[in-house]
């Protein structure tokens, strides 16, 4: 998932930010791409509108 694509799905930072319960500033500071915990929360809050990455998948998966 990328920043670009979070961005203009909640149309700016603060939107985003406030739909995770993180600051502005948190957001920013992001690589391109987004962090796979907040990928997961991201999904999650969007009902799969934005997908998470398989990396960020696999988080999900006990290792072995």
């Amino acid at each position: 998932m990328k920043k670009t694509e979070v961005l203009n799905h909640f149309k700016g930072v603060s939107k985003v930010a406030e739909a995770l319960g993180i600051s502005p500033g948190a957001v920013s500071q992001w690589p391109e791409s987004v962090p796979p915990l907040r990928q997961l929360q991201l999904q999650a809050i969007t009902g799969g509108a934005l997908k998470a990455s398989e990396d960020a998948m696999r988080f999900l998966t006990p290792a072995a």
